[in-house]
């Protein structure tokens, strides 16, 4: 069923799902309905009266039972429908104050990105994971030229949210350190607080007109476009931490599946496809997945919760905690929103 029919369900049903869910989070055992009763507080509630709920919520597909003489475990629904109330909880001014105060000492996105990671398994101790996407809106601040021996150029690009891309590039003739310098002010002079993707375009523009034939500072300066100037491609700063978290988890894999879950978790390539393909949510909205099967087979038992910052100057950062189904979701909810709001509250 999906999130209209679960909206169908009386109150009180939701609130013995839930209770349910957390008993089986604490304790990972198939939860009987005598345990819901004992820790019911909503007044008296009958273990018969319970057992006929969990009946309905196995029907509806909210609860599975292992063994006929066993109680009932959550599915992956009945894990989604209670992470989803929790998606808004508050977080408390201390602990965002840290989590600012950890990330304002790395000056760079990619710092950042690297220190969120590590924030994230400090808090959760799960696999925590942060990534930094640029994309064309990335604005320039500066770019500095520096040449080397043989002909070759270190082009540095720095862009307004602290991303700094560096690259080495061998020139068919070489370039003095007076025409570096002419090219970097140039660039510099014209284009600083520009956005990159318009200036490709203005570059383009100038270096047709006819003009460019005879001022030495373009004609040097198409030298090191032609070479990848400016281009910083989209590759993405991801960085993952506490995959090690996992191997005391109870999964139900076989020794190869454990060993493909990590496999999958070295590929950056994966972790990033993973990010977008359940981190779709707007910007600054919780996202959360129970059981990335579609991800990759060895993932059924594993949840992502997650959301998508935007942040000055084109970037988008993507920051999320990987976890087992049987997670504590308020705590990783909570840390998520954490880290969530202390890079929203970076100086530009």
């Amino acid at each position: 069923m999906g999130v209209a029919r679960q909206s169908q369900l009386p109150s009180r049903t939701v609130e013995i799902l839930h209770s349910i869910v957390q008993t089986y989070i604490e304790t990972g055992e198939p939860v009987a309905s005598r345990t819901i009763s004992r820790r019911w507080t909503h007044g008296r509630l009958s273990s018969a009266t319970i057992r006929n709920v969990m009946a309905d919520l196995s029907e509806d597909g909210y609860l599975a039972q292992p063994h006929t003489s066993a109680g009932r475990i959550p599915t992956e629904k009945a894990f989604q429908s209670y992470a989803r109330t929790l998606a808004t909880r508050t977080v408390a001014t201390s602990e965002v104050t840290r989590a600012i105060s950890e990330l304002c000492s790395a000056e760079t996105v990619e710092g950042r990105v690297e220190k969120s990671s590590h924030l994230l398994t400090a808090l959760t101790h799960n696999v925590g994971i942060a990534a930094a996407i640029p994309t064309a809106g990335q604005t320039l601040d500066q770019v500095e030229l520096m040449p080397l021996a043989d002909h070759r150029v270190l082009m540095i690009v720095v862009t307004r949210d602290r991303m700094v891309r560096n690259r080495v590039v061998t020139l068919d003739e070489p370039l003095t350190q007076e025409d570096l310098t002419s090219i970097r002010n140039y660039i510099n002079r014209n284009f600083s607080g520009w956005v990159l993707s318009a200036i490709h375009a203005e570059l383009l523009r100038r270096l047709a007109e006819e003009r460019a034939a005879y001022d030495e500072t373009l004609k040097k300066l198409i030298l090191l476009y032609d070479k990848g100037l400016l281009d910083l491609g989209v590759t993405a700063e991801i960085h993952m931490e506490g995959a090690s978290n996992l191997v005391g988890v109870e999964f139900h894999l076989t020794h190869e599946k454990m060993r493909a879950l990590f496999q999958a978790l070295e590929e950056k390539k994966r972790i990033l496809q993973l990010l977008e393909q359940f981190l779709e949510h707007p910007s600054d909205a919780v996202a959360v997945h129970v059981g990335l099967g579609a991800a990759h087979p060895s993932m059924d038992e594993l949840s992502l919760i997650g959301l998508n910052v935007s942040l000055p100057g084109g970037m988008t950062a993507r920051i999320a905690v990987l976890g087992p189904m049987r997670m504590n979701y308020g705590k990783v909810i909570s840390a998520v929103l954490q880290v969530g709001q202390a890079f929203r509250s970076l100086p530009d």
